[in-house]
């Protein structure tokens, strides 16, 4: 794909799985729910009933694909503000910003870099005669990240007022930075925090197999008897609240 090739198919608050990653993440699913069913049922019937949530595994993978290609794209537009603000600083209008930051972008993040094709996308939709409202607007409807949207709207009404457009641009970007900073910053802290519960949600069946490799038989009550069972129905239901409420512990938003 050349430099100039238009994304129009490219919606950021969208993803599509490849066949083989469907394949991959559904075989995921299910070994999941498999692990599981042998660690709080040893039950073929357990299986079957999870078995549909790992089908549904692909699904909910979708999205966190989708997430984190929004949260690159934010991570690039908040360079791709500054180089706008900054050209339009030395005397750029918004479209001659667009087609000059192109260069300047594809240096950092290569001629396939997500900002960087998008700019070349709304730079040639100026050349046949789209205005650069139009293009931002359109970009900001695509990309779903409330950053982009908040510039668009900001460059929009800033043009249509006619207020001093290079002094609205710079404070615009300068705040717009300093919250995809500050957001960056706060999963830059917590980086550490997400591999300990990665850990964590693995240890309960670690400690399991443990005990069945040194002491066989150690659990065979918990799932032959009916106490047994409701027992590890408590635990599983204990576990899948604390996996729960760790990934809302964790899920930190700035706004």
């Amino acid at each position: 794909m050349s430099q100039n090739s238009p994304p129009q198919a490219m919606r950021y608050d969208k993803y599509s799985l490849r066949p083989g990653q469907w394949a991959v993440f559904t075989l995921e699913g299910i070994g999941a729910c498999a692990l599981v069913a042998y660690a709080f049922y040893r039950n073929f019937l357990a299986f079957a009933v999870l078995a549909p949530f790992g089908l549904a595994y692909p699904f909910w993978h979708k999205k966190e694909l989708c997430r984190q290609r929004k949260e690159a794209l934010k991570s690039e537009f908040k360079e791709g503000i500054l180089v706008l603000a900054a050209l339009m600083g030395a005397g750029y209008s918004m479209e001659n910003a667009l087609d000059a930051s192109v260069r300047e972008l594809a240096a950092m993040y290569g001629r396939q870099g997500m900002l960087v094709r998008e700019f070349a996308y709304m730079a040639k939709q100026i050349r046949l005669n789209c205005t650069a409202e139009e293009v931002l607007r359109d970009f900001a409807d695509r990309s779903g990240v409330e950053e982009i949207a908040s510039f668009a709207q900001v460059f929009i009404v800033a043009k249509r007022s006619g207020g001093d457009m290079v002094a609205i641009m710079n404070r615009t970007a300068e705040s717009i930075r300093d919250k995809i900073q500050v957001h960056e910053e706060i999963q830059t802290m917590t980086a550490s925090r997400r591999f300990e519960q990665k850990i964590m949600n693995l240890l309960p069946f670690l400690i399991i197999l443990y005990v069945d490799v040194t002491s066989p038989g150690f659990f065979d009550q918990m799932y032959t008897t009916a106490a047994g069972k409701m027992v590890m129905t408590g635990c599983l239901a204990v576990y899948a609240a604390a996996y729960w409420i760790s990934e809302r512990i964790l899920d930190i938003t700035v706004s």
